[in-house]
Order: C-alpha cells, then structure tokens, then sequence
C-alpha cells in the first residue's frame, strides 16, 4: 500500500465545491474517478479544505491510498490524463508515508480574495474575481483588517450553519493590496470558519466604500453576532492558494 500527496488546481466554477455530494459534480468526485480509471482501484481522495461552489484552488493538497505499485510521476501523469476533460490538474504527485493526513497533518492554510475594483464590467475574470464598480480604499481596508488578527471569537464571520465545534480561530495575516484595477486580500490560519474569508471580504468591501470605519469593524467582532457584519462575498473571487505542513 503506498499514499500519495497530490497539489492539485481547479477551476470551482462548474463544481458543487471540494466534497462528494448528491446535488452535482465535485472536486473530489472528479478525482477518485480519475484514480478509478487509471488504477481500477476506487480510494478515497481526503483533501485538506472543503472549498465550497464557486472557489477555486491553486494549491489545494489531497491524498490517497493505492494497492498497485506507481511511481508518483505516473500517478500525477495518469490522473492529468483522465482529467483532461474537467478543470481540475494536479500539479504534483509525492509518495508519503502512512502517518500524512491532508487535513489534519496541515498546520495552516492561506487563501487569497480577488476583487476587480472598475466601473466596466468583467470579461476574461468573470467567475473568478468579485467585479465591484464604486471606488474602494484598499489602504483603509487594509488597516481595519488588522483589527482581527489574532486569537478571537469569530461568530461574527462565520456561517450560521457552520459545523466548527468552537467559533475561536487565530487568524495570523490579513493584508489587502492594490495592484492596479485588482485588490487582493491574502489570509492565513491554522483552519477557517466556513464562509470566514468571504464575510471577511464582505465586511471589508463596507470599509473600502466607506460605510464602516475600523472601529465599525471591531465593534462586529466583538458582537459576536453573525447579523453584526457584513454581507458575504460571493465564492468567485476565493482562492486557496496553499497548504502548509
């Protein structure tokens, strides 16, 4: 028995998000077929985050487990080749030991938000940036997001059906930048809330028009409250952009 480590990109436009479900077609479906037709094996692919409908990835990380005797550059060939016909490639392949876990070997996570900020309309980036047309202020977005780094309670910013056991997170960057038309936030934790970063960029979207002010944003904080903050991004602009171990 040999595990695999897969880095794997995808496009989350087309996909229900990471995980197998009835309602449609999923990330992690896309791969255990993949493995299926190339090994005639059917493993479970574990993936580090559960990315939800509409979120992409350019550095997720999965495993899996094969009987058969592979190296990991077949392994990374052969599912690239079945997958051909889906947006999703894996972009590494590395046989680990049997102590690797995906999920729960991972010591943090980093995601990035993309949002283009002009008055016309999304062309090539539609479906994978936030298009807001009014001017945001990406330094005062910038300095009302450090409020919420660190160790805190994070019901604020989490969904209201998330199944965190606790809400409290140590949250250990937030930095938004401009770069020309594009604003980018950049985060990373151990683990996230479901929906943290996107109520994050929602709130911060509040900061950057100027309808919230930074002590607006740590008075949602501290409220407690998911009604508190701001509204919820949509999935487009959301990327996981790595796993650290």
């Amino acid at each position: 028995m040999a595990r695999f480590k897969l880095t794997i990109e995808y496009d989350g436009s087309g996909f229900v998000g990471w995980q197998r479900q009835e309602n449609g077609f999923a990330v992690q479906q896309a791969l255990e077929e993949a493995v299926t037709e190339f090994s005639g094996e059917t493993p479970r692919v574990f993936g580090a985050g559960r990315t939800d409908s509409g979120v992409h990835a350019l550095g997720q990380v999965g495993h899996f487990d094969l009987q058969g005797d592979y190296t990991a550059d077949t392994v990374r060939d052969a599912l690239n080749y079945h997958l051909r016909n889906v947006p999703v490639v894996v972009l590494e392949a590395t046989q680990v030991d049997d102590q690797f876990h995906s999920r729960f070997s991972a010591t943090g996570r980093s995601y990035t938000y993309k949002i283009i900020n002009r008055r016309a309309p999304l062309s090539i980036d539609k479906g994978r940036c936030w298009w807001i047309p009014v001017a945001l202020d990406a330094d005062a977005m910038h300095e009302a997001a450090q409020v919420l780094i660190g160790k805190h309670d994070f019901t604020s910013f989490r969904a209201t059906y998330c199944q965190a056991d606790t809400p409290l997170k140590t949250l250990n960057v937030l930095q938004v930048e401009r770069q020309g038309e594009m604003i980018l936030i950049h985060a990373q934790a151990r683990s996230f809330l479901h929906h943290q970063m996107r109520n994050f960029t929602g709130s911060l979207k509040w900061v950057g028009t100027g309808k919230w002010t930074t002590a607006d944003l740590k008075a949602a904080l501290d409220a407690r409250d998911r009604r508190a903050a701001g509204e919820t991004a949509p999935p487009d602009g959301l990327y996981l952009t790595g796993v650290s171990y």
